[in-house]
């Protein structure tokens, strides 16, 4: 049986003297599912220039950031979880974004509960199943005794060798919180690990579900990255029927990050044609 988790989240807000600046602004909020290691904390900036044209809520995703903690971490659980979240707000139905794993997520909550999605917004993803592991980040991280820690650069440097570039590692010790004596992970890194095959497969076969037509669909992806390439087109049109696609250039899995503005313009336009 599925337990459903209370989500952290960060809500963003600045759309209320849009009416008047003459910027159309959504009915619906938006909810952002960041991916694997993410959290609100990485989508601030953009969240808050989302925010001119409606709400927008980012969430913690189960076993990350200032969510609760649990054994288990499927794409069930996090479309129950959302499912829940979406009921605390008090809404029927809204625009979804989601990063990477949060992707995934976001298409198993189109896929289980369409009548909860006015739009879905999947970022450098695809329901597929990928062959490359998150297992040695997880496995240096599980290593690293943070109660002996002086410094978040004792940290950085630690986890060199086993991460050597630099720019992930900044990423990961984003979940790096307390002080010297004090530090723990803002992420439950041995579920994530021992859940690492759920999280790199898809859950849904085609053939048990009609491909969703009445939610509009939009997969965004970065020109530098393999995540999403050709041959897995046909893939999502098997759950999908007559999904846009946008092709940011300059960008690789990270495009929100790499090309905010593009990614920006491509979601706002979208949202507001399907709201």
């Amino acid at each position: 049986m599925i337990r459903a988790m209370k989500l952290n989240y960060q809500k963003h807000s600045q759309h209320q003297n849009s009416d008047s600046l003459g910027v159309q602004t959504l009915s619906a909020p938006m909810i952002i599912l960041p991916g694997l290691f993410g959290s609100t904390r990485n989508w601030r900036s953009f969240a808050t220039e989302l925010s001119k044209v409606g709400d927008v809520y980012v969430v913690d995703q189960r076993n990350h950031g200032d969510s609760p903690h649990a054994g288990s971490h499927t794409y069930a659980d996090m479309a129950a979880d959302l499912v829940e979240f979406i009921d605390y707000l008090g809404v029927e139905a809204v625009h979804l974004i989601g990063h990477s794993m949060g992707g995934k997520a976001s298409m198993c909550c189109a896929l289980w509960y369409p009548k909860r999605l006015l739009s879905l917004t999947v970022l450098d993803i695809a329901p597929v199943v990928y062959e490359h592991s998150h297992a040695p980040f997880l496995e240096a991280m599980l290593k690293l005794d943070v109660s002996q820690l002086s410094s978040r650069t004792e940290a950085d440097k630690l986890l060199t060798s086993a991460i050597p570039e630099k720019a992930t590692r900044l990423f990961l010790l984003q979940s790096l919180t307390g002080s010297p004596g004090d530090y723990s992970w803002r992420l439950n890194l041995q579920t994530l690990h021992d859940s690492l095959s759920d999280i790199m497969a898809f859950p849904i076969a085609a053939a048990d579900v009609a491909p969703s037509r009445g939610i509009p669909t939009t997969f965004i992806s970065g020109a530098d990255s393999n995540y999403v390439q050709e041959k897995q087109k046909s893939v999502i049109a098997e759950y999908f029927a007559n999904p846009e696609y946008v092709l940011i250039a300059k960008a690789g899995h990270w495009l929100h990050v790499e090309q905010p503005a593009a990614v920006l313009t491509a979601i706002k336009s979208f949202l507001i044609k399907n709201d």
